[in-house]
């Protein structure tokens, strides 16, 4: 049961799809501002040691 998270009684495995998606779908994370957001997401689940999955 590797890659399950474990505590007193309960073992895990918590995922978590998250999409962010502004009002109408126009693209508003654009340029510098979203390669920047970018990097900080990463480095943010990074240091908590979270996995992010890829798709595409």
């Amino acid at each position: 049961m590797e890659g399950y998270q474990k505590s007193g009684h309960a073992i895990y495995d918590i995922k978590y799809h998250v999409i962010w998606v502004i009002k109408y779908r126009c693209k508003a994370l654009r340029g510098q501002l979203a390669v920047r957001l970018s990097e900080l997401v990463w480095q943010g689940c990074d240091a908590k040691g979270i996995v992010i999955c890829k798709d595409t």
